[in-house]
């Protein structure tokens, strides 16, 4: 007879086969104090029983391959961004567990913006926040937590507060903020610190479970090899020199559940879209009725793209207001260049019957070019099958190498005849509604009504669409073979 004692959690990977090398170690270094938190959140997660609707959110850093390690939901998010993306996913997913998984030069540097104002909606995610007071990945560089007179490779005389400021306390600013539910300083450093990182790490989880607000666990961890030091030397350098300023305490710790109307509590249900968009009713069916009619919508990906300024993406916005009239669920991601108006941009609409699990139009149906670049860019990546649709004013070489049938409409050269070069995409519009009608006259009336100008530009949107349409009539267009 046996008793098991200690072993792997759960909520970890049996075998680390993700990553390169020994499968059964971490990539962190040695005296780092990653490893322990992994093991403390995994712990967690397991006693709590949370496993199956944890997300863990992991930024650029050390912990970036995260995902290596926890046998969870994993999300990879853009540096600093954790906290948007994990706000995101809970308010989408509000039964999920999310966790938030950042460094100091994460969090406290590029991603300042957003942790205070997740922190101040009291979103109710659990944010681990890894405080070693440099840049541990990129090569040692001063980060907003590094301590005056402390050496790094941008400091090498030392961090100067008159050139670089003085060290940012997390903890001390959010303890502001009316959104937080917990805050609490711990240290890895010495097994009684440790008993205590676990203890707040389980609370801060347990919290998010019972429905509070936001909790972050600020954890004072070893870098050796980005301070150069011996993992022991760097457990007392914790001690002796980041613990007289980065004090440990419990900064915030409401100990009440906030009330549901301060968050998004579940899933918007298709009947409450016309009230939160202020949608106008038809008279007919409302959104609900309809949109249970799953067999008579079909799925539609459709990506748009020209030159900012002609409407590209207004033009992605009706289809997508038409579609919620009609029932489907939308979804519309916009893109563009920096510059914007003059630039590139395009945008994707997906209309479905069902959940969308993906806002990008990876293999559209449907492709509405409005200059040559763009066709050179995504034309190759439309479904076969599918169709292309140009502005061949703009677009002199028609596309003739698809596995997808081409439209070519003068789209541009018949909105300078209506007298308004900017009713080119709804030109184009009405061509698509002529070629596939799969949105009703009604919906896009009312959609180009709701979004775009005052009565005279409706009007002359209007009169767009409807030559759009003459256009598109199969006598007076042909379409290129597949």
């Amino acid at each position: 007879m046996y008793t098991v004692a200690h072993r792997k959690p759960e909520s970890f990977f049996p075998l680390f086969k993700l990553k390169d090398g020994d499968p059964a170690v971490t990539h962190y270094c040695p005296g780092c104090g990653h490893g322990a938190l992994h093991k403390f959140i995994a712990e967690a997660i397991d006693d709590l029983g949370i496993q199956d609707r944890t997300i863990l959110v992991s930024p650029v850093g050390c912990s970036v391959f995260a995902y290596h390690y926890f046998d969870v939901g994993n999300v990879q998010s853009a540096h600093g961004r954790a906290p948007a993306v994990a706000t995101g996913i809970k308010r989408s997913r509000p039964e999920s567990i999310v966790l938030s998984y950042q460094g100091d030069g994460d969090l406290a540097s590029i991603g300042t913006a957003e942790i205070i104002h997740a922190a101040n909606r009291g979103e109710r995610i659990t944010v681990f926040f890894v405080n070693n007071a440099i840049y541990g990945m990129t090569g040692g560089q001063m980060a907003p937590t590094t301590l005056l007179g402390q050496k790094t490779s941008t400091t090498p005389l030392g961090r100067n507060a008159v050139q670089q400021g003085y060290p940012l306390r997390i903890c001390e600013m959010l303890s502001t903020l009316e959104g937080v539910a917990y805050l609490e300083r711990v240290a890895l450093a010495g097994s009684k610190n440790h008993m205590k990182a676990r203890a707040a790490v389980r609370k801060a989880i347990r919290y998010q479970v019972e429905g509070r607000g936001f909790c972050l666990v600020e954890v004072l961890s070893a870098c050796p090899t980005g301070w150069k030091l011996k993992p022991a030397d760097a457990w007392r350098w914790i001690e002796e020199k980041m613990l007289p300023v980065f004090p440990l305490a419990v900064y915030k710790d409401t100990g009440v559940t906030p009330p549901t109307s301060q968050l998004v509590a579940s899933v918007i249900s298709s009947s409450d879209i016309p009230s939160y968009l202020d949608l106008k009713s038809n008279g007919k069916n409302d959104l609900l009725d309809r949109g249970k009619k799953a067999n008579g919508l079909e799925f539609r990906a459709i990506k748009i793209a020209g030159f900012g300024g002609q409407g590209v993406l207004s033009l992605g916005v009706i289809l997508a207001t038409a579609g919620m009239r009609e029932g489907y669920r939308t979804s519309w991601l916009p893109s563009y260049g920096p510059e914007m108006r003059g630039g590139t941009a395009n945008c994707n609409v997906i209309l479905s019957p069902q959940e969308i699990g993906c806002p990008v139009a990876d293999s559209p149906e449907i492709l509405v070019v409005m200059n040559s670049p763009s066709l050179v860019r995504f034309h190759g990546q439309v479904k076969a099958g599918g169709m292309i649709l140009y502005d061949s004013s703009l677009i002199k070489v028609p596309p003739r190498d698809l596995r997808a049938g081409a439209i070519g409409i003068p789209a541009s050269r018949l909105a300078h005849e209506l007298g308004e070069t900017k009713v080119a995409n709804i030109i184009l519009l009405g061509a698509m509604m002529a070629k596939l009608p799969f949105l009703s006259q009604e919906s896009i009336h009312l959609a180009i009504d709701e979004n775009l100008g005052n009565e005279r530009f409706r009007q002359l949107n209007r009169k767009a669409l409807e030559l759009g349409r003459q256009h598109c009539s199969p006598e007076s267009v042909s379409i290129l073979p597949a």
